[in-house]
């Protein structure tokens, strides 16, 4: 059975989608940008905050699905330019360590919704 997944420390989906989705001992979850949670307002002031918030905002649905940074099992970063990619990566080591980092893909594209720098998602276990 697929299990949908909510929570209110997350930005709301802005499109047809859920946060995140369950199926066994699986999460799978939508990619997070950098929208406050709070305010549902873009947070864009620079690399780092922004990237910070996003991985901020995927915790929080791991965690609404029972899981966690450890338990993610591949990340797919999605980036405005691969000239981000020094400073992403930097700051998602600090989630990630490299000891038990998943498996991931980076990739930049031509647009991200709303015009954000980075975009994360991720599959992991579930407790």
């Amino acid at each position: 059975m697929k299990k949908i997944i909510h929570t209110q420390q997350a930005p709301a989906p802005i499109g047809p989608y859920n946060q995140a989705t369950v199926a066994g001992n699986m999460v799978f979850v939508s990619g997070q940008i950098a929208i406050d949670p709070q305010s549902n307002e873009l947070k864009l002031g620079n690399l780092a905050e922004e990237t910070h918030l996003v991985l901020k905002n995927l915790g929080a649905v791991l965690e609404a699905a029972g899981s966690s940074y450890e338990q993610v099992l591949k990340c797919s970063i999605f980036l405005s330019s691969m000239d981000l990619f020094a400073e992403v990566n930097e700051i998602y080591a600090a989630y990630f360590p490299s000891d038990t980092a998943p498996a991931r893909e980076c990739v930049a594209v031509k647009t991200l919704p709303k015009n954000v720098n980075v975009e994360i998602s991720a599959i992991a276990l579930v407790s």
